[in-house]
């Protein structure tokens, strides 16, 4: 688990199979670019896949994008294979489907160390079958090298037999325990994908509603959402003023022995000042990209 702000607004699922993407995805302005060998592959391109995504990495020019890679999961005929590649990719992360328990988590990071994995490569883990989400508490405490967790929500609203639903009501439970869990141990949370490319409102509703429960930003399906999600999950300039505003009123109040100040009629604490420190930090980091 890391201490430092990473921008993490945008995932991006890109195909390992397809080499042109791949290759796109060095000038799109994703935050985070996963580099798929699991769901987005078919099986007769499995290793075609994960020889592409190892040679893309190898390559480079990524430039401040986060690069992680969603390998098959155990019990797949190309886990092995594809966690021995990924470990000593060059990746920030790799990102494990469908763990159930602590221990699957566990014995991920037993099978990465076993290949090699540097100490700076961190694990994410895909919260997306019922009984990983009942155990996401546990799991998210499994392993030091734990630092994100990525909504799968499509395969999990078809675990619950949760019929399609833009206010996405049947999940709402289970969103919120996560993040609930994850800011528990410290973790970043990512929001899962909005698969109808055609309805640009309902993206922008489902990123709102992802904001409003707690996540980091979102995993997504096509670069076309980039920017929506950059913008729903990131911080505005008016943002970022109203929380220097805020820090000055408490440190203010501070030096005068004061326990709370008022900011436009609202009381403020040091909680929010802690809060608006985050998203200065945030918004420093957003300037930097």
């Amino acid at each position: 688990m890391r201490d430092e702000i990473r921008l993490r607004r945008s995932a991006l699922y890109m195909p390992g199979a397809n080499a042109r993407a791949l290759d796109k995805a060095r000038a799109l302005d994703a935050d985070v670019v996963i580099m798929d060998l699991e769901d987005a592959v078919a099986p007769d391109a499995k290793v075609i896949a994960r020889d592409q995504v190892m040679a893309s990495i190898a390559a480079g020019g990524y430039g401040r994008r986060e690069i992680v890679v969603r390998v098959n999961g155990a019990g797949a005929p190309w886990a092995h294979d594809d966690i021995k590649a990924a470990a000593s990719s060059g990746a920030d992360a790799i990102l494990f489907p469908k763990i159930g328990a602590p221990g699957e988590l566990r014995a991920a990071a037993r099978a990465l160390e076993a290949a090699g994995a540097p100490d700076r490569l961190a694990i994410w883990a895909m919260a997306e079958t019922p009984a990983g989400i009942l155990d996401i508490v546990a799991i998210t405490g499994a392993h030091p090298r734990l630092e994100v967790i990525v909504m799968g929500t499509a395969d999990l609203a078809k675990a619950l037999r949760i019929s399609p639903d833009a206010d996405r009501t049947g999940l709402v439970p289970a969103l919120a325990s996560c993040v609930l869990a994850a800011r528990a141990r410290g973790l970043d949370i990512l929001d899962g994908v909005h698969v109808d490319l055609s309805d640009a409102d309902a993206f922008r509703a489902s990123c709102n509603q992802g904001r409003a429960l707690g996540f980091d930003g979102k995993t997504l399906i096509h670069p076309d959402q980039i920017d929506v999600a950059n913008q729903m999950f990131g911080v505005t300039a008016d943002q970022a003023a109203r929380a220097a505003e805020i820090i000055a009123a408490w440190e203010e109040a501070a030096e005068d022995g004061r326990g709370v100040a008022v900011v436009d009629g609202q009381m403020i604490e040091k909680l929010h000042a802690d809060q608006a420190r985050r998203v200065l930090a945030l918004r420093a980091a957003i300037d930097r990209s």
